[in-house]
């Protein structure tokens, strides 16, 4: 036997048992599926991961039951048992590797994917393999400092308080050596690389002719400063010319403002340059207004901002201020503050504006906002603070599980609604939908103020939260969403790294499904909340077709 194979044996029978076994167990429930398929490197990470997991939480109830001095198996039964274990632990991850491809398969049915042939299986379990080794090297590298520190001190101090303080500043060095190296300088390439990326001019977009748009020579918005998003905001909507060709009826110019980080320091700033070019290019005088809160790139889906322009025939005004470029996780987390404080701005300087206006012949006014934009337009908007006069309505799709609005609303739905598309009181102010359109609820009449909250049972944006690592949520109760797999399963702990893994690539399925939100979808939220005149069901019909053709 070489001097390699002899240190992988010692290393092995040096292992847990119950951690090996519990590892085993939490790597066969990771290639279960959850609801995003997943590509083999990113579920070899993720089984490593959960391997990892498993290990140690098998280990920590092992210390625990010899600690408390319980009997153990010693001897000749020890060796056995280790090797059967080992055994069943070798078939058990054999298995579900072979079963892995079909259950990644009910998840793209589901989704209306087209189906994999392979799970590639050997990648995935050499990929968890290092990965479980990776974080296996990491737990003994802190167990190493923790016992060098803690026999240091157990000289000077009593060996309990020795080891607990050992423990302690164990942990400390290696957060900040996390937090302060590692996170941080990833941190910093992400903030340069996002703000290279914002700041780029691109070659194929000009900058606006007219002076009645954001961005022209005459505008009090410079084109420059915009950022990437802005300026692909303010010139991609569709023209006068293309909502009557496809409506067959005379059309208006849809206005867009977009306040950039760059063209004012502070967000009351932005806020109030948006208000002000707003005025300029005539945007109250519009039969609708729309204030849009961007994700945390700074980016508006077209989807939704393109069906309300079309279902208008342009007779709107739309305006939106960035408060990032960093992706939309990457923004809640470092910046939290920034996107409520941009929201809450913008909302004050138009809405205290607006409300100045004869109700006669003001525009109708409406909040939109998807993922972060959606949490964000729903801080801003303080209903006691509007009571007295209130905004018409507002499109929310792809609300992030961290609203307060939306848990509530959802804690309290009507009973016998599912979680996933629940029903909120009486309908008359708050409606939700999903692929079918699910707005026209028999006996509910609209209030004054109208909501649509578009979500998707495939969202875990919307689905993931902290109690699913120990309890199963509601949205899994039967009967299930249409986009959810009927092989997902409930698992403790392993289903809420299955669902963070989700979160990463929930842009990456077919509109309609996850977190990309389809223009149909949003025709007929848009249609509910805004009540065009002269639109017909043949007109939804007409624009569905063509968006789908996009």
């Amino acid at each position: 036997m070489s001097i390699k194979s002899e240190r992988l044996t010692a290393w092995v029978e040096k292992m847990s048992l119950t951690g090996l076994l519990l590892a085993t167990l939490f790597f066969a429930a990771s290639l279960t599926p959850s609801l995003i398929p997943r590509h083999f490197a990113l579920q070899g990470v993720l089984s490593g991961l959960s391997s990892a997991v498993g290990y140690g939480i098998g280990l920590l109830l092992e210390r625990t039951w010899i600690y408390v001095q319980l009997p153990q198996p010693d001897g000749r039964l020890a060796k056995r048992l280790k090797q059967g274990v080992g055994l069943a632990c070798l078939v058990i991850a054999i298995v579900f590797l072979w079963l892995a491809n079909g259950w990644q398969n009910s998840v793209r049915e589901a989704l209306d994917m087209p189906l994999a042939n392979n799970a590639n299986p050997f990648q995935v379990g050499l990929i968890a393999f290092l990965t479980f080794c990776f974080f296996m090297a990491i737990a003994r590298l802190v167990r190493l400092t923790f016992r060098v520190i803690s026999r240091r001190l157990k000289g000077r101090l009593p060996d309990r308080v020795a080891y607990l303080l050992g423990a302690v500043i164990a942990a400390l060095l290696f957060w900040s050596v996390l937090d302060g190296v590692i996170f941080r300088t990833a941190l910093h390439i992400a903030d340069r690389s996002y703000r290279e990326l914002d700041a780029r001019i691109e070659t194929d977009v000009a900058a606006p002719t007219d002076p009645g748009k954001a961005g022209s020579a005459a505008s009090l918005i410079a084109w420059q400063d915009m950022g990437r998003r802005g300026r692909e905001f303010v010139v991609a909507g569709p023209s006068r010319e293309s909502i009557s060709g496809l409506l067959k009826a005379p059309a208006m110019e849809p206005i867009r403002v977009y306040a950039g980080l760059n063209n004012a320091e502070t967000p009351k700033e932005r806020a109030k340059l948006a208000l002000a070019e707003l005025k300029r290019v005539g945007g109250f005088d519009r039969s609708v207004l729309v204030i849009i809160i961007p994700t945390g790139t700074g980016w508006v889906d077209p989807a939704g901002s393109d069906t309300v322009e079309y279902i208008h025939r342009g007779d709107t005004a739309s305006v939106a201020v960035q408060y990032s470029y960093l992706s939309s996780w990457l923004s809640l987390w470092i910046e939290p503050d920034n996107g409520s404080g941009t929201a809450l701005a913008l909302f004050d300087e138009v809405y205290g504006y607006w409300r100045t206006l004869p109700r006669e012949t003001r525009p109708k006014l409406y909040l939109h906002g998807l993922s972060l934009g959606a949490l964000n337009s729903q801080r801003s908007a303080d209903l006691f603070r509007v009571i007295g006069d209130p905004f018409d309505g507002a499109v929310w799709s792809g609300t992030p599980f961290q609203s307060t609005m939306w848990r509530t609303m959802t804690a309290g739905r009507r009973p016998g609604s599912p979680a996933w598309l629940p029903i909120s009181g009486d309908s008359s102010t708050v409606r939700f939908t999903n692929q079918d359109n699910h707005l026209n609820i028999p006996g509910a009449t609209w209030g004054p103020m109208r909501i649509v909250m578009l979500q998707y049972a495939s969202d875990p944006i919307t689905f993931f939260e902290p109690s699913i690592f120990y309890r199963q949520p509601d949205w899994m109760d039967a009967p299930r969403g249409p986009d959810v797999s009927p092989a997902f399963r409930w698992i403790p702990i392993v289903t809420a790294l299955q669902l963070g893994v989700d979160i990463m690539v929930s842009g990456t399925v077919p509109p309609g499904r996850g977190h990309v939100f389809s223009a149909a979808n949003y025709a007929d939220s848009w249609v509910a909340v805004t009540e065009p005149p002269n639109w017909s069901e043949q007109d939804t019909k007409t624009l569905k077709a063509a968006m789908a053709g996009r």
